[in-house]
């Protein structure tokens, strides 16, 4: 069985490959987000601790958290799920995927080192690999390099150099900073909640200028309502008056 083991705080990974059935004992039967200490793997993994992230079967079908069982089933997947990318909108699809449980049909296994110990491994804590891109957002830049809020950010993105073509300068690409508060972002929110406080005016004044011709013409209604009441009562008054 191929153990890949990575360490993020360098960004460095290492493929291991290990064929000592008691040394994978020790893996058998834990699920995914266990972890294992690593002193089995030999004398300079002393220390280390292993946390279980995935893996693959000997057929490459990956590992599934959730699905408790160390063989391979079938499920109806949506694209709420892992190990499954939606093709069209509503899409849904029956895939084989392998348990969350470790057992020896497993090829790759995926594992993460939690703690270090007090060795170095070759080719995985000693060596620091660049990361390719940096941070966009500019509370991210400012947390990586500890600049306060008065400090440019503008200054500090990293870029990265575009492969050199024939008959061109060597280009640099660099992001687009993310949440950069500058003049013109604080004229255009200046400008929404003007418009908001407007538009909150303009309603109030609609609403008054409704609610006064509501009752200007509820008093109309009942003015003629009494008008109607005067003139009925005048007109029965006089009938009976000329049959008297």
């Amino acid at each position: 069985m191929k153990i890949n083991c990575s360490f993020p705080q360098n960004g460095s990974q290492k493929l291991i490959e290990v064929d000592d059935e008691d040394k994978l004992r020790h893996f058998y039967e834990k699920r995914i987000a266990s972890e294992v200490d690593a002193d089995f793997l030999g004398e300079e993994w002393a220390g280390y601790i292993l946390r279980i992230t995935g893996g693959n079967d000997k057929q490459g079908f990956p590992m599934m958290q959730g699905v408790l069982t160390n063989k391979r089933v079938k499920l109806l997947l949506t694209k709420n799920h892992k190990c499954y990318r939606q093709g069209r909108t509503g899409e849904r699809k029956r895939k084989s995927v392998h348990g969350c449980i470790v057992d020896q049909s497993l090829s790759v296994l995926n594992v993460v080192i939690v703690k270090r110990g007090e060795g170095d491994i070759a080719g995985l804590t000693d060596r620091t690999v660049p990361r390719r891109l940096g941070p966009k957002r500019a509370s991210k830049i400012r947390k990586l390099f500890n600049l306060s809020k008065e400090d440019d950010v503008r200054k500090y993105v990293i870029g990265r150099s575009l492969p050199e073509k024939e008959n061109r300068k060597v280009q640099r690409n660099r992001p687009k900073i993310q949440r950069l508060i500058t003049p013109m972002v604080l004229q255009r929110k200046r400008r929404r909640v003007a418009l908001k406080r407007a538009r909150t005016a303009k309603n109030h004044a609609q609403e008054t200028d409704y609610h006064n011709v509501l009752q200007r013409r509820i008093k109309e209604a009942k003015a003629k309502r009494a008008e109607r009441r005067r003139t009925a009562s005048r007109s029965r008054s006089s009938t009976t008056g000329d049959k008297q």
